[in-house]
């Protein structure tokens, strides 16, 4: 599987179990709403840095976010 695939599934997967919309999962990472939503739909691969506001903002190691589950 691709990493980016990954990436979005489990960032969409661990967003909606934590009752958060695109819009409040950006504002708590700091981040804009369509960056959310680009990477869950596959259309941009997420830096580094924004792995780390992301998973900060889920409350989750940012490994979480690269395991298949």
């Amino acid at each position: 599987m691709r990493l980016r695939r990954l990436v979005a599934r489990n960032l969409r997967r661990l967003r909606k179990e934590g009752g958060l919309s695109q819009e409040e999962l950006a504002d708590r990472a700091g981040l804009n709403r369509n960056y959310i939503g680009m990477i869950e739909r596959e259309e941009n691969s997420p830096t580094v840095d924004a792995l780390e506001q992301i998973s900060n903002a889920l409350g989750i190691d940012p490994v979480t976010l690269l395991q298949d589950r």
